[in-house]
């Protein structure tokens, strides 16, 4: 039913995706905020839920961001984009982090690794000169990266998502408790429900790849709802 609606909205709209709207930016901020409270009332703290919180809010700030960079509040484009990308830089890391706290395997170093490799990231993106233009597209945003640094930061970005996708379907395999098993299989789900329509959605419409930030964590919303209703109740304790 997505993708139809999704071939439909190209169709109507002169091939412009209005899924991801100004307007469906900040719903989608309001969800992902109104997800990260409930599991902060919700949930008692444990590891998983503290990630998983950061995770939310780290989607929900991109959102914001996104809806700003479009020009609402007559806030400056730049500081926004440089917020957003901060934001997403941390998903990874985060994505790996959960991980490791669900199946209790797997060494730190692992995520600390993960860490140290977004943090020259979010070093760069504090300056707003790393972005050579923002522009919002009416459907999604776009952030162009200074020149050379698009294609590392994607390489880094997919890499950590592509190891945090492949670890679950390991970790889930070599578990003996049913739990571990059904939580990272919902974890890796989360994974693909945030990876595959994006690539889809690309390949249909080459045009779209210059907003993979936003239509990406535009999909990601499926993910947080993932995380709160499937992994969570199988890993934090009720408050």
């Amino acid at each position: 039913m997505r993708f139809s609606r999704i071939m439909f909205a190209m169709t109507k709209y002169n091939d412009k995706l209005f899924c991801f709207s100004p307007p469906a930016m900040l719903v989608t901020f309001i969800i992902e905020l109104v997800l990260a409270v409930y599991t902060l009332v919700r949930y008692k703290s444990n590891l998983v839920r503290n990630i998983t919180v950061a995770l939310l809010t780290c989607l929900a700030i991109f959102q914001l961001s996104e809806y700003n960079t479009c020009g609402r509040f007559k806030l400056q484009a730049a500081a926004w984009s440089s917020i957003g990308f901060v934001a997403i830089t941390l998903l990874p890391p985060l994505g790996i982090h959960l991980v490791q706290a669900i199946s209790k395997k797997g060494h730190a170093l692992v995520h600390w690794v993960a860490y140290a490799t977004a943090l020259p990231w979010l070093i760069l993106f504090i300056k707003p000169s790393t972005f050579s233009s923002h522009v919002c597209a009416g459907n999604y945003a776009i952030f162009q990266l200074a020149t050379h640094y698009g294609g590392w930061y994607f390489a880094y970005y997919y890499a950590w998502l592509f190891i945090g996708l492949g670890a679950c379907l390991y970790l889930a395999f070599k578990s003996a408790k049913k739990v571990t098993q059904e939580s990272l299989i919902l974890q890796a789900v989360g994974y693909l429900v945030f990876l595959l329509p994006t690539a889809v959605t690309n390949t249909l419409k080459p045009s779209t790849i210059s907003g993979i930030p936003s239509i990406m964590c535009g999909f990601a919303v499926l993910y947080a709802l993932f995380l709160v209703f499937g992994v969570l109740p199988r890993q934090a304790d009720k408050a």
